[in-house]
């Protein structure tokens, strides 16, 4: 049966993928200085079997055949599933994938030595290359798969998601946002004057700190059987679902940014162990797309992790993992002070909730004007002043450090990513209040570091479905109700707003 053939191949490929992502993890933790040259060569090569089998012509007469076989519900997906990962890894031609490939790592590169700099003038020509390569590669998959062009690279990270879905979201977001953040400034500013930010009392031993992200892993359901916590120069979630390697990074001055960046991968890993095993070698038992990958992040870091309820658990733990003394006096009030402060800023990673969808949509209207050509690379640092400007109240001009040049995603050519980012947090909102009306003392729950109920439902909503939907579908069929803006707005409302 050619269904049988393509389970087989799906065996073959999930073991190389494996391999490359053990391998991947252990160079950003673990891998001597010495062994980058062998590593890139091992895993080039491993990169190139996958690539190769996962390209085969055969492939498409298999699936082709499987679709007149009788198969269960399930296998009929998978057979769709398949069909869609075999489109999308053939649509463009090797000879483009080598020029684009070259033409990003180069362009990377150089940004990595200039942005520090803030030299734009000198990085530009490498970016009007990559913007070049983007639009070609947009028209190419737009051909094949009958999308638009700018569609077409968001199909690459989210499945189903179409501008003519996003667009109406996000404006409604946006127009709330430009009232919202004046607001939420205003009420930080009342809520401090009473009680001020008080100062951390470090220094905080990392040890003492991996101790405290290891017990908040725990509660929250981390599954250290398969899965585990190591050090990196920027936090990720990688390995495989049977095996996830987790990162963090420690300052000993402060221990927040690394217990919020350990939740928040938490998250990550979360959906990856929460995946069906019968379907692990099959595309549709992989996670459904970055907003939703984002959104099991976000869920854990913003729904639960600062929220008054998830602290009365905490605290205490904090105490007994760094010392009594580490933050003496202080309440849940001082805490939420700390990991729900408001700022207006330039740097998208470091944004509070509030005013990081602006960082975000700005992108993403940025973005489509250079895939469409209405914009040119040349033209981006006025263009992103301007909208900086109108949508927080700050200028760029001069500072590309901190505007055009802060993100690796255009350079390495990574266009269409960006909505992935707010799309996943306005999921998580949605995703809590259609929760809390399954599991009404979810809260309570919290209060105690019971997490089963929670966690429970969003095995049964998300995580169990892996890529059965589309990601639009998967939303109205978790919640509902297709994805809007109201329930993130009303979130914010009710963290950050006047009650």
């Amino acid at each position: 049966m050619s269904f049988q053939k393509l389970d087989s191949l799906g065996r073959k490929l999930e073991a190389l993928e494996h391999a490359l992502s053990i391998l991947g993890a252990d160079e950003a933790t673990h891998m001597a200085v010495g062994g980058g040259d062998k590593r890139a060569e091992a895993m080039a090569n491993l990169a190139g079997m996958y690539h190769a089998q996962a390209t085969a012509p055969e492939i498409g007469e298999w699936i082709a055949k499987a679709k007149s076989e009788d198969l269960d519900a399930d296998q009929k997906l998978a057979v769709g599933e398949f069909e869609r990962s075999y489109i999308n890894a053939t649509c463009l031609p090797t000879e483009f994938v080598e020029r684009r490939t070259a033409a990003t790592m180069r362009s990377e590169q150089l940004w990595r030595d200039l942005r520090a700099k803030g030299d734009w003038d000198t990085f530009l020509p490498a970016l009007e290359g990559v913007v070049a390569l983007v639009r070609e590669e947009a028209q190419l998959r737009a051909d094949v798969l009958k999308l638009e062009p700018y569609d077409a690279l968001m199909d690459q990270y989210d499945p189903g998601n179409r501008v003519t879905g996003i667009d109406p979201i996000f404006a409604d977001l946006k127009s709330f946002l430009k009232d919202f953040v004046p607001e939420a400034l205003a009420v930080q500013e009342e809520r401090l004057a009473k009680r001020p930010r008080k100062a951390l009392n470090g220094p905080y031993p990392i040890e003492k700190q991996r101790e405290l992200g290891l017990a908040a892993m725990r509660a929250v359901g981390f599954d250290f059987t398969h899965g585990s916590l190591a050090v990196s120069h920027h936090p990720f979630c990688g390995g495989v679902p049977t095996d996830v390697r987790m990162t963090t990074r420690y300052r000993t001055d402060e221990f927040l940014s690394s217990l919020m960046g350990v939740l928040h991968e938490t998250g990550h890993a979360l959906y990856e162990q929460g995946l069906p095993k019968d379907w692990s070698h099959w595309p549709l038992g992989k996670a459904r797309g970055m907003g939703m990958h984002e959104s099991q992040s976000l869920f854990v870091e913003m729904q639960l992790s600062r929220s008054p309820e998830f602290w009365e658990y905490l605290l205490p733990l904090v105490g007994q993992h760094l010392g009594e003394d580490a933050i003496p006096g202080w309440e849940i009030a001082d805490i939420l002070n700390e990991v729900n402060h408001v700022e207006r800023g330039y740097i998208r990673v470091d944004a509070d909730e509030v005013t990081y969808p602006l960082h975000v949509i700005l992108r993403y209207e940025l973005e489509q004007e250079l895939v469409s050509g209405k914009l040119e690379a040349s033209q981006i640092p006025e263009a992103w002043d301007a909208k900086m400007t109108e949508y927080l109240g700050i200028s760029t001009v001069n500072d590309p450090k901190d505007g055009p040049m802060q993100d690796v995603h255009w350079p390495g050519g990574a266009f269409g990513y960006f909505p992935s980012y707010t799309l996943g947090a306005m999921i998580a909102a949605q995703q809590w209040a259609a929760m809390e009306k399954a599991v009404p003392d979810a809260r309570a729950q919290m209060r105690q570091g019971e997490f089963g109920a929670i966690n429970q439902w969003r095995s049964d909503n998300i995580w169990q479905a892996a890529s059965r939907y589309s990601t639009p579908d998967l939303i109205t069929r978790a919640t509902g109700e297709p994805l809007n803006a109201d329930f993130f707005k009303a979130h914010l409302k009710r963290r950050y707003g006047r009650v």
